[in-house]
């Protein structure tokens, strides 16, 4: 099943397994204090708006999330290639880091973000463009609806809830920022091919 895969999908996968397997057998307390994202002012270090990505906090927020890469990831690298893959999960991680950051410095937080879930929302954004009409269902309830539609109500839900404040200890506002920053990353993609096809035709 993971043979099929593209290698930087699998590479996601594994590294992440891995990662959360160190986690649980060594307690991740040093990886929590080190790897994991703090907000800015308190344990903050460069290097956490790649690292916090590997984190996860339990199972299921691991599940989820390697589910999602599964889904959606090679799907996405086959598309592009393993090189602009690559830019864009690690441009979606860093941007859903950036904007977690800006929100717990707007609410004072305290409180470290870990997971893969910024780039995951990305990675759907991506899919969801690229795929608008393609067939994708949910998980709970099983609804099948177009790429599009997934990815808009999707969009919209962490919207509400992280204004709302209704679903408390998720970033929201990270899984938002990861989106935008694989909308605006696609859009120059696509501005740079129009531009060269102008110039090819022109």
């Amino acid at each position: 099943m993971f043979a099929a895969l593209p290698p930087l999908t699998r590479l996601i996968l594994y590294g992440n397994a891995l990662v959360f397997f160190l986690e649980a057998t060594t307690g991740g307390r040093w990886m929590l204090t080190h790897l994991a994202l703090w907000p800015l002012g308190s344990r903050f270090a460069p290097w956490q708006l790649l690292t916090y990505g590997f984190l996860h906090a339990g199972v299921g927020h691991l599940f989820f999330n390697m589910f999602a890469v599964y889904m959606f990831g090679g799907r996405m690298e086959r598309t592009w290639g393993s090189g602009r893959f690559a830019v864009y999960y690690l441009v979606c991680l860093i941007s859903a880091g950036l904007a977690q950051l800006a929100v717990g410095l707007l609410s004072e937080s305290v409180a470290p973000s870990l997971g893969a879930s910024g780039a995951v929302f990305g990675l759907l954004l991506a899919f969801g463009v690229t795929y608008p009409n393609e067939r994708v269902v949910l998980l709970i309830p099983p609804i099948p609806m177009p790429a599009w539609l997934f990815v808009t109500l999707y969009g919209g839900l962490e919207l509400v809830l992280g204004l709302s404040g209704w679903q408390p200890g998720v970033a929201h506002f990270a899984h938002l920022g990861g989106m935008l920053g694989g909308y605006l990353l696609i859009r120059r993609w696509r501005a740079a091919a129009q531009r060269r096809y102008d110039e090819l035709v022109g």
